[in-house]
């Protein structure tokens, strides 16, 4: 399901179903003000095979959870503290900007594969959990798959896709 084996049942023990650490903070001091805390079956073993794993995203005021998917897994993210613009694109060829605001106790769905991404719209930190409906999600965050590939992309693919002069396709490469 994942590529990982599941543990002999006889060597099971309790710390296989068990994580500790979600209410701690994360530090959100980079360049885009968030920290992702995740609970996969790499952190928690239990959830081998359950088809489940969630995330904690601590965001500074501003800060963003850049665009993503998760090509595995859905996912259901509830705003705990502050205030959050999220939003998702659907596929080709609508590519429709689906967004709004979330606040406190409000719940937000992103289907799987689709770019989506947070922003913390208020003025204090914001914080949220997310399930997701796969044990191993996995996450592409677009511009350093992108931009930050190894080999990297040709720089002639990307002046043609984006529409873009080289000198920002080779600029955008060399920060990622």
């Amino acid at each position: 399901m994942n590529g990982l084996a599941c543990k002999d049942p006889k060597a099971v023990e309790a710390d296989d179903f068990s994580f500790g650490g979600l209410h701690l903070a994360a530090n959100t001091s980079n360049p885009i003000g968030s920290s992702v805390t995740p609970v996969t079956v790499s952190q928690l073993p239990g959830l081998n095979t359950l088809g489940i794993s969630l995330v904690r995203i601590d965001y500074a005021p501003s800060g963003i959870n850049p665009p993503h998917t998760h090509p595995r897994a859905s996912e259901v993210l509830t705003l705990l503290e502050g205030s959050l613009e999220v939003g998702f694109v659907t596929s080709s060829p609508e590519n429709r900007h689906i967004t709004m605001v979330l606040h406190k106790g409000d719940v937000f769905v992103f289907p799987i594969g689709l770019v989506h991404y947070q922003r913390n719209v208020g003025s204090g930190n914001a914080v949220a959990i997310a399930a997701l409906s796969s044990q191993n999600p996995g996450v592409v965050i677009v511009a350093s798959a992108v931009f930050g590939s190894r080999p990297s992309i040709g720089s002639d693919i990307l002046v043609k896709a984006l529409q873009v002069d080289r000198g920002v396709v080779n600029y955008l490469q060399s920060i990622f």
